[in-house]
């Protein structure tokens, strides 16, 4: 579905390209603003920077590779995608335009579908990096709200634990961040290659060979399977043998694109078109385009994990000054923690929820992320980053009781007696300032509600419970 909202800003000399480029885009429901030369593309992007932009190259006065790099000098305007349109068709114009930062380049006469579906990829990638600027301004912020606390003892070790998350914290973040910008790369390639194969691909087909073209890519697109390596063997071999039944040249690899694309179950209503002379090279276009689509995927995906983790970390640092309590679920401040912990976790540790229905309690929600943090943290270390972590919250008469219980290896009875004591601490030098504990049990009481240890080798399990009422 196209953005209603988009501004697209369209410049050429040629008055019928611009109103048949306006009108195509107009009927689609995106804002258009039409210039006919260089100068005044620069004045309008300047005013009001549009969301994309469809460039000619040959016009008077000023050239289009001209505007593009006046644009890209500019730092109002040099993140605005530009999609080159020209009657040029050499390679060398092609590899200028993208030089100059170009992000596409469609050559005239157009298709009216070609330029569709390209602006509205376009808008799309936009529409993620604005979306994936906008999380990194957040977190950002957030960082910043975190380092106004360090002032308060509590907050000072919450900052201290948030030091030994932060390499978690940057891996959990960099791996979506990492996922974009291979998909961005993979999808300017096969929009690179698309540019190149569809003129020829549609000049060679006919127009029910298209339909099929178009009715593959529909099952490509849809294909939810996420097959295993000896599942997309067995699935080759099996298509091969059905290909080469049929007399399809180039069985072997048309079988493995099919594969790549997710097609391998009934391919018998695509048989003419595998057929084709060029079967191949019609069957690399639609990869290609099945790359971009997938990719497309995998970008979403990526900001959903980026957005997850801003939104942990956001609410892990958030501080109420107002020194009211209110209203909260326990639930809720416990998988913000686990969130923030998911690297130490996911290597080793398996964790189980088992969450009961319970009331929202009276209490101070930011604290109790820290009693959360030390116990989660605490548990970690004892199963050496190994191990089952068990956290079970339920309602008992007046109280939500939470338990985490670890699997490591235990308390001793002597250390059991002292653990809550202030800077009394088991680890090593460096590893830990005692304080952790003793904190957790100061925002306990601070609850009027209390904590109890039970432990013994394989199975040390904290209880804290919570007065619904206070």
């Amino acid at each position: 579905m196209n953005d209603t909202k988009a501004d697209i800003l369209i410049v050429d000399d040629t008055r019928a390209n611009l109103r048949l480029l306006s009108e195509m885009l107009i009927e689609q429901e995106y804002m258009v603003r039409p210039v006919p030369d260089g100068s005044l593309a620069l004045s309008a992007a300047q005013m009001e920077p549009p969301d994309l932009i469809l460039l000619d190259i040959m016009m008077p006065r000023m050239s289009g590779y001209e505007v593009c790099k006046q644009l890209k000098a500019d730092e109002r305007t040099r993140d605005i995608p530009v999609i080159f349109i020209s009657a040029k068709n050499e390679v060398l114009d092609k590899l200028k335009a993208f030089s100059l930062g170009g992000v596409d380049y469609i050559t005239k006469p157009f298709q009216t579908e070609e330029v569709l579906a390209r602006v509205e990829t376009h808008l799309s990638l936009r529409k993620l990096q604005k979306h994936l600027e906008e999380k990194n301004r957040e977190l950002s912020e957030t960082l910043e709200e975190l380092k106004a606390t360090q002032n308060q003892l509590i907050l000072q070790e919450k900052m201290a634990a948030l030091g030994q998350l932060v390499a978690g914290i940057a891996h959990e973040i960099n791996t979506p961040l990492g996922a974009i910008r291979a998909s961005i790369s993979n999808i300017s390639n096969a929009l690179n290659a698309s540019v190149r194969q569809l003129p020829q691909l549609f000049q060679e087909l006919s127009p029910k060979r298209q339909t099929d073209f178009l009715a593959l890519l529909q099952v490509a697109f849809e294909n939810k399977a996420n097959l295993s390596s000896r599942e997309a063997r067995t699935r080759r071999r099996i298509l091969k043998k059905e290909l080469e039944a049929e007399g399809v040249s180039e069985s072997d690899s048309v079988a493995n694109t099919l594969v790549n694309m997710g097609v391998s179950e009934d391919v018998s209503p695509f048989m003419r078109l595998l057929k084709e002379e060029n079967n191949t090279f019609v069957l690399q276009a639609a990869y290609n385009l099945c790359v971009q689509q997938n990719n497309s995927k995998n970008i979403i995906m990526a900001v959903e994990r980026a957005s997850k983790i801003v939104f942990a970390l956001k609410n892990y640092a958030r501080h109420d000054k107002s020194g009211k309590k209110i209203n909260a679920k326990v639930t809720e401040g416990i998988d913000v923690v686990l969130t923030l912990y998911h690297t130490q976790l996911k290597h080793g540790i398996e964790v189980v929820r088992n969450y009961g229905k319970t009331p929202a309690v009276r209490c101070y929600p930011d604290e109790l992320n820290q009693v959360w943090t030390n116990l989660i943290h605490n548990a970690i270390q004892a199963m050496d980053g190994k191990g089952k972590l068990g956290i079970a919250v339920f309602e008992l008469g007046s109280n939500v009781v939470v338990q985490l219980t670890d699997s490591g290896s235990g308390i001793s009875q002597a250390d059991k007696d002292r653990i809550f004591e202030p800077f009394f601490t088991t680890k090593i030098a460096g590893e830990g300032s005692g304080l952790g504990l003793d904190i957790v049990r100061k925002i306990i009481d601070r609850h009027q509600g209390r904590i109890e240890v039970e432990s013994q080798p394989g199975k040390t399990t904290f209880s804290v419970f919570l007065p619904i009422h206070q």
